[in-house]
């Protein structure tokens, strides 16, 4: 229990050190030895732990009293940021009081049962440790080198760098409560501390854009916490329970309302339609913030609770509800991400629509789904935190997160643009992670749910459009152009580069990490067999021939002049046109925004999961 507890509460040290020592030295030597310690514990744990089962730890009352007192202070807290809202924005305080009021007043009254297990631990708690301590351990390595750039670059923007630092680790702090943690009070008050995170990191820069959209993302999430505070009334009061443990094997229809307003809870949180808008809005905050929040600690709280909440949701109405839910979003936003030229909210597309299939998993609840669930939660970070870095190292170098501007990368930013293709290629080729677990999620609904079978479909035809689409601009050279590539720091080579090794190892050992870390939970898996293993350790040599080609011709590449059919004019750039006039060409890629525009798709898929929600709330109460 040593190592949990460690976890839990020593991200709190650097993060008061990083508001008090402020020198750029000190702030280095906190962050390299912080998150090196983390990534220790997290190892350390993982070994410790491993296919032990699920080990519950009894913990003193007090604790208890002192998450009590820590919700007591959050709520003051975010009162004190509301302080500035004109009145017409009055709902968001009002979330505050009334979750928060009901709570702790059940609290007092002693209408909440006492919960001594409060702590425990299991093989998926494993997989999330290892994903914070390492991939949120190697954002936090960026961040010190990308926020020196930043405000070179922003001059106008004071530095808080140190807040903003500390705040991530506060988020360690959060993250490591939230699934370690047994007691649905002890959730909610971790919970909401990501909540709080989120609102600093996206306001950072505290212009008008920054200022609202934090805004934004503190209602939508709030609206979240309600539902968990309501979760936990409803457990209390109808099962007697607010162990998470006791609380997913109770039968009956009791349990089946709070489990929902658990699972509403979890979509919101990993901004599944229509609450998507909180997400988006992040991207207005540097980039360290929107890997965090997209890959290794914000949205994987919500998918994280969803799959615990499977069992109960295996075969019943609610659960086909939610898995339509996250169908739907797959769907939805694999469709606008074609229309995207921004790189970050392509990236944040593929977000929401990844979480989305990781929540139709956990609505269809089967052993198998859920095989594909947790795969989905590995790779998907992985992947997802190098791209996000890798935009904003570009963005950095030649000042561009357009798409457009990103064309023949390859011959600019050759490092960078081969761990890109490598984030990508584990986004969708096989036999890269995130494909193997959409085999998985197929296999799983394979004669079952036609709907879902076909939303997985064209959810993934889409995503393979636009994934595909990015590839080609980057490797698509039309003309010379010198390396800006010098001036990456260390920390940042560092990082991305330990990130794409990352991905491919631990594509390449996705066997192992089926056998001692899945097939534990729910059962072996046809996956592993010794037939399919073999295909896919061929396709992942085949596959890894298109990096290691960029890298070993790197300096032997050819420019050639482009051939256009003998119409040709002195210039290179230049063609001549059909009525004998000098033209520039030029290439670009198709977006189809008339098709899978946001003016077209969003309206109408919020539409639907409002609907959809609403029939979930209203299942258990029927």
């Amino acid at each position: 229990m040593s190592l949990i507890i460690f976890l839990i509460l020593f991200p709190l040290l650097p993060a008061i050190a990083l508001l008090l020592f402020k020198s750029d030295v000190m702030r280095k030597v906190i962050v390299v030895v912080s998150v090196g310690m983390i990534a220790a514990g997290s190892i350390s744990l993982a070994v410790a732990y491993i296919n032990a089962g699920p080990v519950y730890f009894n913990v003193s009352p007090f604790a208890s009293k002192l998450v009590t007192g820590g919700e007591i202070a959050l709520a003051l807290t975010f009162l004190f940021v509301c302080r500035t809202l004109p009145f017409r924005r009055y709902w968001i305080p009002l979330l505050v009081v009334v979750q928060y009021g009901a709570v702790i007043w059940f609290d007092a009254t002693g209408r909440i049962p006492e919960v001594m297990d409060c702590l425990f631990i299991d093989n998926l708690s494993i997989i999330m440790c290892l994903i914070i301590g390492i991939v949120g351990g190697l954002i936090t390595l960026y961040t010190v080198g990308y926020m020196r750039r930043y405000h070179e670059e922003h001059p106008g923007i004071p530095d808080r760098t140190n807040r903003f630092l500390a705040a991530i680790f506060l988020f360690f702090f959060a993250m490591y409560g939230i699934i370690f943690s047994n007691s649905l009070a002890w959730i909610y008050f971790f919970w909401e501390i990501t909540t709080l995170c989120s609102f600093i990191m996206i306001g950072y820069s505290r212009t008008e854009e920054a200022v609202r959209n934090s805004f934004l993302a503190l209602w939508m999430l709030l609206l979240g916490g309600l539902a968990f505070a309501g979760a936990i009334l409803c457990a209390a009061t109808w099962c007697g329970t607010i162990e998470l443990a006791r609380l997913l094997t109770t039968g009956g229809a009791l349990v089946m309302l709070p489990v929902v307003l658990i699972c509403f809870a979890g979509m919101n949180k990993a901004a599944q339609f229509p609450f998507s808008g909180w997400l988006l809005g992040a991207m207005v905050a540097p980039t360290p913030s929107s890997a965090l929040l997209h890959s290794s600690t914000m949205v994987k709280a919500g998918v994280y609770i969803c799959i615990r909440c499977a069992p109960v949701l295996h075969g019943t109405a609610a659960g086909h509800i939610v898995a339509l839910l996250g169908g739907l979003t797959f769907l939805a936003g694999s469709a606008i991400a074609i229309s995207q030229s921004d790189a970050k909210r392509v990236l944040a597309y593929s977000t929401v629509g990844n979480l989305g299939l990781i929540v139709l998993c956990a609505g269809v609840g089967s052993h198998l789904a859920l095989w594909g669930a947790v795969l989905l939660v590995i790779f998907h970070a992985l992947s997802k935190a190098l791209m996000f870095l890798c935009v904003g190292t570009v963005d950095q170098q030649i000042g561009s997160r357009d798409i457009e501007d990103m064309r023949g990368l390859i011959s600019r930013m050759p490092w960078v643009t081969i761990m890109m293709l490598v984030g990508m290629a584990g986004m969708f080729l096989a036999p890269f992670g995130m494909l193997i677990s959409k085999w998985a999620v197929m296999e799983a609904l394979a004669g079952k749910n036609p709907v879902l079978t076909l939303m997985v479909i064209f959810g993934g035809s889409l995503m393979l459009f636009f994934w595909s689409k990015w590839m080609g601009v980057l490797v698509g050279v039309d003309g010379r152009e010198s390396s800006v590539e010098k001036n990456i720091g260390i920390a940042e080579w560092s990082t991305l580069s330990t990130l794409a090794a990352l991905t491919v190892v631990v594509c390449a050992l996705f066997p192992l990490i089926g056998i001692y870390l899945i097939e534990p939970m729910y059962g072996s898996d046809p996956l592993l067999s010794r037939g399919h293993i073999l295909m896919l350790s061929i396709l992942m040599g085949m596959i890894m021939l298109l990096p290691l080609g960029f890298i070993v011709h790197r300096k032997r590449l050819h420019y050639v002049e482009p051939y256009l059919g003998g119409a040709n004019v002195a210039s290179p750039h230049r063609f001549m046109g059909s009525l004998g006039k000098d033209r520039e060409w030029s290439l670009g890629s198709y977006y189809l925004a008339g098709f899978f525009g946001e003016a077209k798709i969003l309206a109408p898929a919020n539409i639907a999961a409002i609907a959809l929600m609403a029939v979930m709330l209203l299942i258990p109460v029927l």
